[in-house]
């Protein structure tokens, strides 16, 4: 009797099975390998909220912060030292039409007044918008900037004042003073009411007007003080750190007074992400 696996036909058939079974048999052990999730910036969304569309520079906080004090302190360069259209001589002779010479120092003191009220608008139980740590650490940062950027540039624009007493008239610093308090007025109780930032704002315009009767000011100094207060106590609110419990427009920004020799300046050092 032939054995089964005798025959030259059944030798090939088992060759033939034997080679196929693997390859259809084969199975992969395990999926194939995906590419890495990106966690590079897995930690800047952890709630997973949908992100918003970046707004336009124009509507961006640092345009809205800028817009009003470029505008002043631009007319104040513009009207400096007799320049423009309507110029400081124009603007000293129309005042004095209006409001006769006086020596009054009212304005040394009326430049604190917004500060006042916001002391007294406080004790009367109207909640600011920060709390008194942070109030007062606002109003630190933004005096430091005011005063170390009106002396910078009060050295460096050497304008004579109307009265002649020296060359420190551009900006006026008194006016500064008044729009960097008024404008931390309105900051804090905007959201109460409108009109303590008139208030502070109607004492500010006060002082401005009072440095040209006293003759210590021309108006493109009075103008581009205010621009300089109004901006100092912005710049002051977008770099706090704890600015209502969020952050500052960059973690890296910093401004420090400095002063070197005889010239008070502002170092501002910022270090991109």
């Amino acid at each position: 009797m032939r054995s089964l696996f005798s025959s030259p036909r059944t030798l090939l058939l088992g060759l033939l099975l034997s080679s196929a079974t693997p390859v259809l048999a084969q199975v992969p052990l395990r999926p194939a390998a995906t590419a890495p999730a990106d966690t590079t910036h897995k930690y800047e969304n952890p709630q997973g909220a949908p992100t918003g569309l970046k707004k336009p520079f124009l509507k961006s906080k640092v345009f809205k912060a800028v817009a009003i004090p470029a505008v002043l302190i631009g007319y104040g360069a513009y009207t400096f030292n007799g320049g423009g259209f309507y110029t400081n001589q124009d603007a000293q002779r129309d005042i004095h039409r209006l409001f006769a010479s006086s020596t009054t120092r009212i304005a040394d003191a009326l430049i604190f007044v917004p500060y006042l009220e916001l002391g007294a608008v406080e004790l009367f139980g109207v909640e600011s918008r920060n709390d008194r740590v942070n109030t007062l650490l606002i109003i630190a940062k933004g005096e430091a900037i005011m005063l170390g950027s009106t002396f910078l540039v009060k050295k460096v624009s050497h304008e004579e004042r109307p009265d002649g007493s020296d060359n420190l008239s551009f900006p006026s610093g008194h006016t500064a003073q008044a729009f960097l308090a008024a404008s931390i007025v309105h900051t804090e109780f905007r959201d109460k009411s409108q009109w303590y930032g008139v208030g502070a704002y109607a004492v500010a315009t006060s002082v401005a007007g009072l440095r040209m009767i006293v003759n210590k000011h021309w108006q493109s100094d009075v103008v581009a003080g205010a621009g300089f207060g109004i901006l100092s106590a912005h710049l002051a609110y977008l770099t706090h750190r704890n600015r209502w419990g969020r952050k500052s427009i960059g973690r890296d920004i910093g401004i420090m007074p400095t002063y070197y020799g005889n010239t008070p300046g502002l170092c501002f050092t910022w270090r991109p992400k």
